[in-house]
């Protein structure tokens, strides 16, 4: 497969901010000139295709502001370099300062896309995705706040790596980086619960992707990039992101399972913004699409989907529906068929069973699924099981006086519980 050329760094950047066209990035530069008192300044497709080319010119200094702004990156980030001589300093992003970036002392390192010194031997593509592959398999029982330092730190070794190698262990390092960046981002959104991290740490997996040319897993990034605006109720930045999506896995060799899992991505986020009938309509679709099945295998990097897994979107979708019985069967059969290196989902399973039970009134039962969550929980921690919990203690209010309650609450808020919930 051949790399991507031009300046992959722009075109990423343009499509995660959810500019999917060089034209919807054109626009949105004049608008917000306009906005920002920038007066007479506009700008064109063929402007923006001549920044996404291999050698973009450096825009005047208006441009990088409005640039820097709109997709929250320095320009050196985002794939521009001043010309010999420039008296002009580079324009940092509206807010940010030398600093930005940073993490508590650790710095998300900025994706080469150039290719200065070869000196790296053809197998250290192969040797960096073994790392990567490593991490994807700890993710599943290793702490999510132990594992995160160590893929960054890896992502940062590849970024160091990829101007040092050649054609073609430079796209394996590309991909394997990208796939770091990927599983880092997940770790941050659905364990960390930093969005704002998340998004940053997506934008460069997505950089890294457009290096290694390889559209399927920039479809996955984007999509997850979906998941941060549909978790806070923007469905129209849930739907550019996906539309994206969608577009980069029309580019590859999308299977059955993968593009199900882009229809269930769209109905989580559906369900998040109160269209449940949306998001069951996309569900059913995907099982559809499963059913059918394709040619096409499945990346092995995406061990995060399967059948049971659409089911337990499907069962979550149901109960924020008030599909009570059809969620309470549908949850059963996933958390029967759930296998068992699952226990992360198993957690938000029981927790979505608990709700259900506190739905139909049921406290007693509702309780009963709320500790097995937290039994899990304290095995393999989840932020997003715990929340499940949260909720369903929330909706258990009308029952608080009742000895069930009041079990569960001496376990939800016990000093185990409490210091880890106050560390996440």
């Amino acid at each position: 497969m051949s790399r991507a050329t031009g300046n992959t760094r722009l075109k990423a950047a343009r499509v995660a901010a959810g500019y999917n066209s060089q034209q919807a990035l054109a626009d949105a530069i004049t608008k917000t000139a306009s906005r920002l008192g920038i007066r007479g300044l506009a700008v064109g497709v063929r402007q923006v295709r001549r920044w996404e080319s291999r050698t973009p010119p450096w825009p005047h200094p208006d441009i990088r502001r409005v640039l820097t702004h709109l997709l929250g990156q320095s320009m050196e980030e985002l794939g521009f370099a001043p010309p010999w001589g420039a008296e002009d300093t580079p324009v940092a992003p509206a807010g940010q300062m030398a600093t930005a970036g940073t993490r508590g002392g650790t710095r998300l390192a900025t994706v080469p896309s150039q290719t200065p010194l070869v000196s790296q031997p053809a197998s250290i593509g192969r040797d960096f995705e073994t790392v990567t592959r490593s991490h994807r398999h700890m993710y599943w029982s290793v702490a999510p706040a132990t594992l995160h330092p160590a893929i960054l730190e890896h992502a940062r070794l590849g970024c160091s790596l990829l101007p040092e190698t050649a054609d073609p262990g430079r796209c394996v390092l590309a991909a394997a980086l990208a796939e770091s960046y990927l599983l880092a981002g997940r770790i941050e959104f659905f364990d960390l619960q930093q969005p704002e991290q998340a998004s940053e740490t997506l934008l460069h997996a997505l950089q890294a992707a457009g290096e290694a040319d390889d559209p399927l897993l920039g479809s996955a990034i984007l999509a997850h990039a979906a998941f941060i605006p549909g978790w806070a109720g923007n469905r129209n930045g849930a739907v550019e992101r996906m539309a994206a999506a969608r577009t980069y896995a029309r580019r590859g060799t999308a299977s059955a399972e993968f593009w199900a899992w882009l229809d269930a991505v769209e109905a989580e986020c559906e369900t998040r913004c109160g269209d449940t009938r949306a998001a069951l309509h996309l569900i059913l679709h995907a099982e559809d699409t499963l059913a059918a099945g394709s040619e096409h295998t499945t990346p092995e990097w995406m061990d995060w989907f399967s059948a049971v897994r659409l089911a337990a979107f499907k069962g979550n979708t149901q109960l924020k529906a008030g599909h009570i019985p059809q969620a309470r069967t549908t949850l059963l059969h996933v958390l029967d068929g759930l296998p068992p290196e699952s226990d992360k989902q198993r957690s938000v399973v029981l927790g979505d069973l608990a709700g259900v039970e506190a739905a139909d009134g049921n406290p007693q039962q509702a309780c009963h699924y709320a500790l097995r969550a937290l039994d899990q929980l304290a095995i393999t921690p989840y932020a997003t099981g715990m929340d499940r919990v949260r909720d369903v203690r929330r909706s258990l209010a009308p029952w608080q006086n009742e000895q069930c309650v009041r079990d569960l609450d001496d376990r939800l808020y016990d000093w185990g519980t409490t210091v880890n919930a106050l560390q996440r």
